[in-house]
């Protein structure tokens, strides 16, 4: 079992980077956000989970523990297979993907391609189960997560740019408005930021204002 690689970056192509271990160049499958952080020539340390099958050995590489747990979480619901669960993590953080579970929220796993509605719904009653998560009225409904989604896309953000971003900003008892406030702040640019961050924020323009 090869649960981590240490070495240089060689490659970078296709959804997978080479990594260069004392000569030995291992093709390592990721998420986006993997990819998006290597940098070729550099060093990189990956925690790996290696899939056997009859006819190939692939590995796939993660930043955290927390996301090979879920790769591997995810390979256990039905349907799912590596090449799946390597979207989902693409389009969902692991916060992300917790939030989305816990609120029932279909839409943020329809959004992540190659997942259907009926699919959707599968994989969060079984990550429900697997990953322990209670669902409470007063985590983010999902019906809200849509509301700020929706009145996003109005905005003429598309599903690949609002992949996983309503639900990295979404804090218990968010209002939509405050939702989309921070997600607006998160799509111009700035660093992903919490609600709570956002109406802090606004509070503080405020008192100044009335000063």
């Amino acid at each position: 079992m090869i649960a981590s690689l240490s070495g240089v970056v060689a490659e970078i192509s296709g959804g997978a980077l080479v990594l260069d271990v004392g000569g030995f160049g291992y093709l390592v499958h990721a998420p986006a956000s993997v990819l998006a952080g290597a940098v070729r020539g550099e060093r990189a340390r990956l925690l790996t989970h290696l899939v056997v099958r009859e006819d190939s050995l692939s590995l796939y590489g993660f930043r955290t523990s927390d996301q090979r747990d879920l790769f591997q979480i995810l390979l256990g619901v039905t349907g799912v297979g590596p090449k799946l669960a390597l979207a989902v993590l693409s389009g969902l953080e692991p916060p992300g993907l917790r939030s989305a579970v816990a609120a029932g929220d279909v839409d943020a796993l329809t959004a992540v391609p190659g997942v259907g509605r009926r699919g959707a719904q599968r994989m969060l009653l079984e990550l429900r189960d697997r990953l322990d998560i209670v669902v409470d009225e007063a985590v983010v409904p999902g019906s809200a997560l849509a509301e700020a989604r929706a009145a996003l896309s109005g905005l003429g953000y598309t599903a690949a740019e609002l992949r996983g971003v309503v639900e990295g900003v979404a804090v218990a008892g968010a209002s939509v408005e405050d939702m989309v406030r921070a997600a607006l702040k998160q799509l111009a640019g700035g660093e992903r930021v919490s609600v709570a961050c956002a109406a802090d924020s606004a509070a503080g323009r405020t008192d100044a204002g009335t000063t």
